[in-house]
């Protein structure tokens, strides 16, 4: 009887045990499977996006050389047809490389930040004091400078530099930030600028995710002050551009205090991901409760009931929006992942990839919009692509 009993137990265990093991297997299967998907959409988007002899990449695909950026609020630049991508699409180049060395360790990934984005990322850079990165190339005329394209890649250099710790990312995380906390004053209460040279609001894009850059550069340097700015800043955002209703953002607040009410992923996304960041060095629970707060909010406010178009079956698809805004919003739902460990929102995240990659993808390896599949669009945006290749990488670290 006693060995008939050892003989359960230990067969128990070896199921249990190989069970375990496929569930293993079957992880670390998902991460190569969105990495390889990651590398083949970078490269097809060098393949269509590369200028010749320029580390530059042009805006969209087939390239218009006609095309006026709608994104710079009716600024000078706006009226202008240029032949390069602006900085905030090429900035993608930062996020997505970033977060595919993220997750590889590749010295070959490594290699082609310091030696391919960061060398065009410096025809950017503008020297006007403080220093920071201008919306277009620094030998065409001056552009405006807006502060939120700066947050982005302050938040890039910290994470690189917290990968690597290699100084020369720090360095130039710290000198961004001495340019975007220019953008700071004591109209409204507080809070960080859109635009340099149009001080007319104060924006959820460059508030938010200056919060993910303070708790970072906190990270990063240990130095207070840096945590205490995160804090300061995340209360006067929220006290601004909350809607209390559903705990999604808004999009910005003018100087007569009146609120743009239209709501964007990346803005909700980054105050989860400023949660979660602030609850993990603070022990503060109120910022996590804050955080799926937004989570369950953002989840019905930008998903919608979908089906499959393979199985049939229901599933929550994204709704279509810019790509990018749903790779920010991502980043928020993956830290807060990291905290919880709740896995409803990241599995809709993957499953949300996987379609994609069967149904938005096209032949030439670049993807449409519309996460449903339904839809394609002839020209496809830089940025987009960039944030397919982010997504994919960003979901390779979920375990």
């Amino acid at each position: 009887m006693k060995i008939y009993k050892n003989r359960i137990m230990r067969n128990f265990f070896l199921t249990c045990f190989v069970i375990s093991c496929i569930a293993v297997n079957l992880v670390y299967a998902q991460a190569n499977r969105n990495i390889n998907r990651a590398k083949e959409t970078l490269d097809s988007i060098y393949k269509y996006y590369g200028v010749h002899n320029r580390q530059l990449l042009r805006e969209h695909y087939p390239f218009k050389d006609d095309y006026r950026a709608d994104y710079l609020g009716g600024g000078e630049n706006s009226n202008k047809s240029n032949p390069f991508a602006y900085l905030w699409p090429y900035s993608g180049s930062l996020s997505a490389t970033v977060a595919l060395y993220e997750n590889t360790k590749s010295k070959q990934t490594l290699n082609h930040i310091d030696t391919k984005v960061l060398v065009g990322l410096e025809e950017y850079f503008d020297k006007r004091n403080p220093v920071g990165y201008a919306s277009y190339i620094n030998s065409a005329p001056l552009s405006d400078r807006f502060y939120d394209d700066n947050v982005w890649l302050g938040i890039d250099f910290t994470d690189i530099y917290l990968l690597t710790k290699d100084k020369r990312y720090l360095e130039k995380a710290l000198e961004i930030w001495t340019f975007v906390e220019s953008g700071m004053d004591d109209k409204l209460g507080g809070g960080i600028y859109w635009c340099e040279q149009r001080k007319e609001s104060k924006n959820t894009c460059s508030n938010a995710p200056s919060v993910v850059y303070l708790a970072k550069l906190y990270q990063a340097t240990k130095d207070k002050k840096y945590l205490n700015q995160a804090q300061d800043l995340y209360k006067w955002t929220q006290q601004n551009l909350i809607d209390w209703t559903d705990f999604v953002y808004f999009d910005n607040i003018n100087l007569k205090g009146q609120v743009d009410k239209r709501k964007y992923a990346y803005n909700t996304g980054q105050m989860i991901q400023a949660g979660a960041l602030l609850y993990k060095l603070t022990k503060n629970k109120q910022y996590l409760i804050d955080a799926q707060n937004a989570a369950k909010g953002g989840f019905d406010h930008f998903f919608f009931d979908g089906k499959d178009k393979d199985s049939g079956k229901a599933v929550k698809l994204l709704k279509t929006s810019n790509n990018w805004f749903i790779a920010v919003m991502m980043r928020g739902y993956v830290e807060l992942y990291q905290v919880d460990k709740n896995k409803t929102y990241v599995d809709a995240f993957q499953k949300n990839l996987d379609h994609a990659w069967k149904h938005m993808r096209e032949p030439n390896g670049l993807f449409n919009k519309d996460w449903s599949g339904d839809k394609s669009e002839k020209s496809k945006w830089l940025l987009d692509q960039f944030a397919v290749v982010e997504m994919y990488s960003k979901m390779a670290h979920v375990k």
